[in-house]
C-alpha cells in the first residue's frame, strides 16, 4: 500500500466512544459493539463499566470522537442519555453524533430522538445494521463539511 492511500484510509477511520454512563454492570453488549467497530474499521474508545454522563462526555471531547455509542440495559436512559448530549453541548461538543442502544422501550425512542440520541437500538439489532448507520452518519457529516454535526441521522 502507498503511504498516500494509507494516510487517505486513516484519515478517513472514525473514532468513536463505547460508554456505559451508569450503574450498568452488564457489558457484554458493549464489548461486541466494541469489537464489530474495530473490526469494521474504527478506531474504538471504550470507558468501561460504571462510567459517570460526566467522565463520558469529558472523555469524548479529550478523545476527539466522531460519535458516541451510549449502551444501557437499567432502565435509565431517559436520565443518562440526555445528560451525556448536555454535557457534550456545554462542553462545546454538540456537533458530536450520539447514538443509543439497550433496553428502550419503543414509547421513550421518540423523547431520546428529540434530545439528540439516536439509532437506540434493542438486544438482537444486527450488528452490521448499527455499525453501517453510524458510519454512514459521520460520512455525511463530514462530507457536508460540519465535521462532526448533532441532527437528523439516517435510520
Amino acid at each position: 500500500m502507498e503511504m498516500g492511500s494509507r494516510m487517505t484510509k486513516l484519515e478517513n477511520r472514525i473514532r468513536i466512544l463505547v460508554a456505559k454512563p451508569g450503574l450498568d454492570g452488564h457489558d457484554r453488549g458493549a464489548l461486541v459493539l466494541c469489537r464489530a467497530f474495530r473490526d469494521a474499521g474504527a478506531e474504538v474508545i471504550y470507558t468501561g463499566l460504571l462510567a459517570t454522563p460526566e467522565q463520558v462526555a469529558q472523555t469524548a471531547v479529550d478523545e476527539d470522537v466522531d460519535a458516541v455509542m451510549l449502551s444501557l440495559l437499567n432502565g435509565a436512559h431517559m436520565v443518562a442519555f440526555p445528560k451525556v448530549v448536555t454535557l457534550l453541548r456545554e462542553k462545546g461538543a454538540g456537533d458530536i453524533l450520539v447514538f443509543g442502544g439497550g433496553i428502550i422501550p419503543e414509547d421513550d425512542k421518540p423523547s431520546l430522538e428529540k434530545e439528540g440520541i439516536h439509532g437506540n437500538w434493542g438486544p438482537g439489532t444486527p450488528l452490521d445494521i448499527i455499525v453501517n448507520t453510524v458510519y454512514e452518519n459521520v460520512r455525511i457529516h463530514r462530507r457536508k463539511g460540519k465535521g462532526k454535526q448533532m441532527g437528523k441521522v439516517r435510520a
